[in-house]
């Protein structure tokens, strides 16, 4: 890797566009080094895992709605949308596309200085490989580097620290991504990383408070908005310049301000993209950082089955790190995270609230888990209100660990009993994290794929799009339009597409 410095440049101190960030970016997204097999095999696991979450998506009301919005954009060649059959324009297909994949907080994630959900790029890049009739290995190649700078991204600059949100990072990442994939030169890519950056900064508003369906659209409208930015970029139009370093760019005014500097590393020219490799998908549906305190609490359910009473303790307080505490914790300061009538949305960023919740039942459900009458039930109310967390220096440091070996997610939890004893107990990682209990592997991509896909797809398609997938380097450009999946008959119907402008 080689480490490029990034700092805000007046307009009056020269940056040649080759030392800018954006170009940097689009050098790697230009490079045609090839891809080792580990990687290729972890790309096919994250289409499995993408299928899987979407599907599992497809009658809830974000889906619907983005769905909605895609069909009335019909377009030949044009690109596919979970779960119906029929082309799309690529950009609205990006659209609904992603709103499917990221409506339940389902896949995969990266943490670093910033946080991510990296299998975001693939809904864009596959879109236009549809669209543009590119074959699985151009699909492979693009989502590898959509990957790699997402990541890359997230080790180095922190966004949510002043409050922008991390799509930030995806609009830059999947323009890459389609640059690669189509093999555009490296100043087209350049203008595109520009302009879907310049797009798709927002704050984090969307992740407090009441947490809103948009939190699902954020990322499907970065996908998008990378779409419409390397087409206006195809067709010679250019992008604010530079882009991160400017006087009035990204840095100076979004993040670190006139005096900000970063070091971002990025693979060095003819270096494989192996970022993939360090990010990681989720066993429960819930905020990467609720992943192993859900694991932690089905043990303890299991060897302490009296903590589901919440008469049996008088205090659960998880000890975690600084971004548990605060975004997800009770560090937030946010009484919606106690709320019973929160919204979905809300409930899987509430660590009080998921902690109780797999203590009581010793399990977590994407759909059963967050429903009213589970989040409402009485004694579940008053083992929440016990539950709290705060901010432990070493989870902190862990958690920032660039030593994947003692980078962690979890934290201690302490429980003050009824009769004054303390059960004291710690997990660092999620048990189907690499490092965790029960790694996650193909077979367990596949089984969440079914287990999501029950009721939703038929047999004979669960397995075409099982076995089309794990092909994935070998396949035609007419194949890679197969890799979507269609609902049962009957299924969408039962749920209406709401009315709009268009």
């Amino acid at each position: 890797m080689r480490s490029i410095t990034v700092r805000t440049h007046r307009s009056d101190e020269p940056l040649a566009i080759q030392d800018q960030l954006a170009w940097r970016i689009a050098e790697v997204a230009a490079d045609p080094v090839a891809v080792p097999d580990e990687v290729t095999e972890m790309v096919i696991n994250r289409l499995i895992d993408n299928a899987a979450v979407a599907v599992a998506s497809l009658t809830r009301a974000p889906a619907v709605a983005a769905r909605a919005q895609a069909l009335r954009h019909p377009f030949a060649p044009g690109s596919s949308v979970f779960g119906v059959a029929g082309t799309w324009s690529p950009e609205w297909a990006a659209w609904a596309n992603g709103v499917a994949v990221r409506e339940l907080d389902y896949h995969d994630t990266f943490l670093a200085a910033e946080y991510s959900h990296p299998g975001d790029n693939i809904p864009p890049i596959l879109a236009v490989a549809q669209h543009a009739g590119r074959t699985g290995v151009k699909v492979l190649r693009g989502i590898v580097t959509g990957y790699e700078i997402q990541v890359d991204l997230a080790k180095a600059i922190s966004l949510h620290a002043h409050r922008i949100d991390h799509v930030a990072h995806l609009g830059p990442s999947a323009a890459a991504g389609i640059g690669t994939l189509l093999g555009l030169d490296v100043e087209t890519i350049f203008q595109a990383v520009g302009q879907a950056l310049h797009t798709t900064t927002a704050t984090r508003q969307s992740r407090k408070g009441a947490i809103s369906t948009w939190k699902a659209h954020a990322p499907a409208f970065a996908g998008k908005m990378a779409v419409e930015s390397v087409d206006r970029a195809m067709r010679g139009q250019t992008s604010p310049t530079p882009i991160y370093e400017g006087e009035d760019g990204v840095i100076a005014w979004l993040l670190d301000g006139p005096e900000g500097r970063y070091e971002v590393a990025l693979p060095e020219p003819g270096e494989p993209k192996r970022a993939i490799l360090d990010s990681y998908t989720k066993e429960h549906s819930a905020e990467y950082q609720a992943q192993a305190w859900i694991d932690l609490a089905r043990r303890l359910r299991e060897e302490h089955p009296e903590l589901a009473d919440p008469e049996s303790s008088t205090a659960i307080v998880l000890h975690t790190s600084h971004h548990t505490h605060h975004v997800i914790g009770s560090g937030a300061n946010d009484p919606q995270k106690y709320d019973p009538t929160a919204s979905r949305e809300t409930l899987d960023h509430s660590i009080p609230y998921i902690f109780a919740v797999a203590l009581q039942d010793g399990t977590w459900h994407h759909v059963d888990s967050y429903a009213p009458e589970r989040a409402g039930r009485a004694d579940t109310v008053a083992l929440w209100r016990t539950v709290s967390t705060r901010e432990d220096p070493e989870w902190t440091r862990r958690y920032h660990s660039l030593d994947p070996a003692e980078k962690a997610f979890g934290g201690r939890v302490e429980i003050t009993r009824a009769d004054g004893s303390v059960l004291i107990d710690e997990i660092a990682v999620a048990d189907a994290h690499p490092l965790g209990a029960r790694p996650f592997a193909r077979a367990d991509y596949i089984r969440k794929f079914r287990g999501l896909a029950e009721g939703v797809i038929e047999e004979p398609e669960i397995l075409r799009f099982l076995a089309l997938v794990q092909r994935l380097p070998e396949l035609t450009a007419d194949e890679v339009r197969g890799l979507n999946v269609i609902a049962r008959p009957g299924l969408l119907d039962a749920s209406p597409a709401p009315k709009g402008l268009f």
